[in-house]
């Protein structure tokens, strides 16, 4: 079976028509793009400069043979910094937990744990399955108004305009990664990604699972020094 090539237009006018669609298809790829970096503008911080608030979120990002990958390290690694230096109370960790072999938020919590932050100041979503879930259940299910984010750079702009749509008053930090073969997958993958966080802001979907109000970080923070 021979598969014909596409033709090139023969006159000068459709080749104008043809570049002329092709520069506005790639403008319009390009808008969810820039509506995230408009609109987080001036919510981004480094760990240096992170506010001071009860809460910081911080989003999976795969599990390597049940622990953290790298990528998600670097994140949690903020968190403990931030908490360390009082200025987090508590760290909700948000993640997927579809299968019973695979418990991003458990990981996390012992990650933590393990780099100093008591496990009662963790407090552990397990249906945290896209950015928009989580942030939607960031305010819905645990009460989160305010929060700092903790994500990749390449990330933290979609989660910060997520979050805010979502009604959680957010600030982003931006962690740092080695720039492999996973770093530009992920920023290529945001070009994309940010047309469906332009769609979710618009349309509101419901997370795949919402459940029933809990009292876990509302809990922690009553039982945390101020």
């Amino acid at each position: 079976m021979r598969i014909r090539r596409p033709r090139l237009p023969r006159t000068r006018a459709g080749r104008r028509r043809l570049v002329q669609g092709v520069v506005a298809g790639c403008v319009l790829a390009l808008l969810p793009a820039t509506w995230l970096y408009v609109s987080t503008a001036g919510r981004l911080r480094t760990l240096a400069d992170a506010p001071r608030t009860d809460v910081a979120v911080v989003f999976g990002a795969g599990l390597w043979d049940g622990e953290p990958s790298p990528y998600l390290a670097n994140r949690l690694n903020a968190a403990a910094t931030l908490y360390k230096e009082g200025r987090i109370r508590v760290v909700l960790v948000t993640g997927d937990n579809s299968r019973e072999d695979y418990d991003e938020p458990d990981a996390m919590r012992t990650y933590l744990i393990r780099h100093g932050v008591p496990g009662e100041r963790v407090v552990s979503d397990y249906a945290g399955f896209d950015t928009w879930d989580s942030c939607v259940r960031a305010k819905k299910i645990f009460g989160v108004d305010r929060a700092v984010l903790i994500s990749q750079g390449f990330h933290i702009r979609r989660a910060v305009a997520l979050c805010e749509a979502a009604g959680v008053t957010s600030y982003g930090v931006g962690v740092d990664a080695k720039h492999d073969v996973t770093w530009y997958y992920g920023g290529t993958r945001e070009i994309f990604a940010a047309g469906k966080a332009a769609l979710d802001v618009v349309f509101e979907p419901d997370p795949r699972f919402l459940g029933r109000k809990e009292p876990g970080v509302a809990r922690a923070l009553g039982a945390a020094p101020r």
